[in-house]
C-alpha cells in the first residue's frame, strides 16, 4: 500500500490465511479492488472475519430488502454521521445498483431530495431516526413501516443494517479510514 488507509499504524497480521487471500481475490475479481475497509481490518483476521461475516449477511444475505435498499440505508445512515469512507463507497454502490448517478448523489447529501417511493422513504426515515434518536423509537415507528408494506423480518433487517453502519461509521471516523480512490469514479 502506498497510501495510508487509516491514521493508525497497526502491523499486518503477517501471512494472510488462504481463505482471506481467496476473499481478497474475489473482491479484486468482482470490484476491481480490495476495499480499504477490509485492508484496515487485516491486522487481525478474527476481527476481519467477524466484520465480513456480518457485512455479507446483512448486505448480501436473504432479506425482503433489495440490495439497493440496503445500500440506501448504508448511505442515509452514513450521511447523518458524515462518514467519508461509507458515503464514498456506498454512494458508488447506490449509483451502480440504481443506474442513476443523480440518485447516488442525492442519497449522499439528503435522501429527502430524492423522489423515492413512499415505502423506501419510510424505511430511510426509520433508519435515520434510529441513528439520530434511538431512544425515541416506539411502536408507532414500527407500525409506520408495517403500513408501508414491510414485514417484521424486514424491520429487523432495516434496524440491523442501520445499526451496523452506525458502528462502522464510528470506527471509520475514529481511525480516519480513507476510501479507495476508485470509488469516486464508479458508476458515473
Amino acid at each position: 500500500m502506498s497510501e495510508k488507509i487509516t491514521a493508525l499504524d497497526l502491523p499486518p497480521a503477517g501471512e494472510l490465511s488462504e481463505a482471506t487471500k481467496a476473499y481478497f481475490d474475489k473482491c479484486r475479481e468482482k470490484l476491481g479492488l480490495v476495499p480499504n475497509v477490509l485492508l484496515s481490518y487485516a491486522f487481525d483476521e478474527k476481527k476481519l472475519r467477524a466484520f465480513t461475516d456480518t457485512y455479507n449477511d446483512l448486505m448480501l444475505g436473504d432479506s425482503g430488502l433489495s440490495k439497493l435498499e440496503r445500500e440506501m440505508i448504508a448511505v442515509a445512515v452514513s450521511s447523518v454521521n458524515h462518514c467519508y469512507y461509507c458515503l464514498t463507497a456506498h454512494g458508488a454502490a447506490v449509483r451502480q445498483l440504481s443506474g442513476d448517478p443523480a440518485l447516488g448523489e442525492m442519497m449522499v447529501m439528503n435522501y429527502r431530495a430524492a423522489n423515492l417511493p413512499p415505502k423506501q422513504k419510510a424505511m430511510l426515515d426509520f433508519a435515520v431516526k434510529l441513528t439520530e434518536t434511538p431512544a425515541k423509537i416506539e411502536e408507532a415507528d414500527r407500525a409506520a413501516l408495517r403500513q408501508a408494506g414491510f414485514s417484521d423480518r424486514d424491520i429487523w433487517d432495516i434496524a440491523s443494517t442501520a445499526a451496523f453502519f452506525n458502528m462502522s461509521n464510528r470506527v471509520a471516523a475514529a481511525i480516519d479510514m480513507r476510501p479507495n480512490a476508485e470509488y469516486h469514479a464508479m458508476a458515473r
